[in-house]
């Protein structure tokens, strides 16, 4: 590509199928539309009730393309080209002439069924309606339409140039064509377009239910503080943010209205329970970074987080290990030698050996009694995602603290980082993990999308390493299958019940994206 040439559209790019777009709304969400479209090559009409809205989004936008003159990554003349194709609407009958008309307006459904019922009386027979609602359904705007069948869910992600997925999400009534048509389009915006069905959360939000929910609950247990499960969720899970990051970043007035929301949607399923714990700090204003304390407190917009504790440095003791999977024993006695601890063979330990232990969905205390092991001298160490970047560290209630010492001071003996917390039924990453992947097997049982378009979506949306059906291949289907069921053979909590679909494809040995 040559220098100062457009790296929006490249000659593979579809065509859209629709010549002009009319938005009504012009946020955050409508401008990132509008935007996209013009660079697609569409007619856009921009609507909003606030006066001086338009002009407010147009300059914006003309400044996010003049930006990218300034970084050489779009050229003068198609930063131009793009401008031109924005116009004001100044009333709703001026998108009489629009090929499809994307709203973007406040999320209440009485809101949209409305101005719905307004543009039908203005636009052509042919045009499409088009709702970018995150959480309300498809199918209940367009109840209150004439015509419900070009009625279509068209939800993009914030901010809309860098999230590159569309959830095309059609009503029950909702015309093939029309679905079609609009699948083409963000396409055609150069978005990966994930036709779900039009269920609560659709696919992205619904297929994010467990990563906070999970860790809200390992928190609530008083297993360890929100900073370790950060930290454990992006070093050894791979996350790019912590869930407790995460909850700061888009706030407790968003984030646990959606928890509630899909909670109730789906008739109080227990995999989507929220926790009070936002909802206390919801109360208290602690809504993250915009209210300048959430979990973390923030000065100048950063997260004012405390260093881990230095480890200590125990005096070395024999090991013996515990672990009943042969690669776990094999990587666990590879540490134990490289750190140069005598490490024990014999069927049971020494009296004075520390006992490593590897359990799945286990806590360590039922998988000591199991083995019948003396709790004073073991710890647990979570073997999901081997020992390469963060190592976690379980004990349990009768552990002693020398051995919790020399525990640390072996798993940190080269310099990886080290967390140790209190017992608990899994391992922070093995809980959270395996009810990412619980309910990703479940939106693939319910067929809100295919196997590949939850993997994608997921991936792009959320910013998971792997999309929820390749992270259970990549961990271990059985693996995770057995996490829950000890999880929920210990808790009766049916939170942890496995998928159908990932019990059927763990027994079976096939992958989880197998359709």
């Amino acid at each position: 590509m040559s220098k100062g040439m457009s790296k929006e559209m490249s000659s593979d790019t579809p065509h859209p199928p629709f010549l002009t777009l009319g938005i009504v709304g012009t946020g955050a969400m409508g401008r990132g539309i509008a935007q996209i479209a013009a660079q697609a090559g569409l007619t856009v009409y921009l609507h909003d009730l606030r006066e001086g809205a338009v002009e407010e989004a147009l300059v914006y936008i003309g400044g996010m393309w003049e930006r990218g003159v300034q970084k050489q990554r779009l050229s003068e003349t198609d930063a131009e080209r793009y401008l031109a194709c924005l116009k004001e609407a100044p009333t709703l009958a001026d998108l009489a002439g629009c090929d499809i008309v994307v709203e973007a307006i406040v999320e209440t459904l009485e809101a949209k069924q409305s101005l719905f019922t307004e543009l039908e009386e203005i636009l052509g027979a042919h045009a499409v309606l088009a709702t970018n609602t995150s959480s309300l359904s498809v199918t209940a705007i367009a109840s209150s339409c004439r015509r419900p069948e070009r009625v279509i869910g068209f939800h993009f992600f914030n901010p809309v140039p860098l999230m590159k997925v569309v959830e095309v999400i059609p009503g029950l009534r909702t015309a093939d064509d029309v679905a079609d048509k609009v699948d083409a389009l963000g396409k055609a915006m150069g978005h990966f377009t994930a036709r779900a069905t039009d269920t609560p959360g659709f696919l992205v939000n619904h297929a994010g239910r467990a990563f906070g929910t999970e860790a809200l609950r390992i928190l609530g247990e008083s297993v360890t503080d929100h900073a370790t499960i950060d930290r454990i969720l992006v070093d050894q899970g791979g996350f790019r943010m912590g869930p407790f990051s995460l909850l700061d970043l888009t706030g407790l007035d968003v984030s646990h209205a959606v928890m509630e929301s899909i909670y109730h949607q789906y008739y109080e399923e227990p995999r989507f329970r929220p926790s009070p714990l936002t909802r206390q700090r919801l109360t208290a204003g602690l809504l993250g970074r915009k209210s300048g304390e959430g979990f973390y407190r923030y000065a100048d917009g950063k997260p004012q987080i405390a260093e881990e504790p230095p480890l200590p440095d125990a005096e070395s003791r024999p090991v013996w290990i515990g672990a009943e999977d042969g690669d776990t024993r094999e990587h666990l006695a590879e540490l134990v030698n490289s750190a140069g601890w005598t490490l024990e063979s014999g069927k049971t330990p020494s009296e004075e050996a520390l006992c490593l232990l590897a359990p799945l969905g286990e806590d360590a205390t039922a998988c000591v009694l199991r083995l019948g092991l003396p709790a004073d001298h073991c710890v647990a160490v979570d073997m999901l995602a081997g020992l390469d970047k963060r190592r976690s560290l379980m004990i349990t209630p009768a552990t002693r603290a020398d051995y919790r010492a020399a525990a640390m001071t072996l798993l940190g003996h080269d310099g990886t980082p080290v967390s140790a917390f209190n017992d608990s039924n899994g391992f922070v990453l093995q809980r959270v993990v395996a009810c990412i992947v619980n309910v990703g097997c479940e939106i693939a049982q319910q067929g809100v999308a295919e196997p590949e378009t939850i993997d994608r979506a997921v991936e792009l949306g959320l910013g998971y390493p792997h999309g929820p059906l390749a992270m259970g291949d990549h961990y271990g289907s059985r693996r995770i299958l057995v996490i829950l069921d000890n999880i929920l053979a210990a808790t009766g909590d049916p939170r942890y019940r496995a998928s159908p679909w990932l019990r059927r494809r763990a027994t079976l040995g096939l992958p989880l994206t197998a359709a």
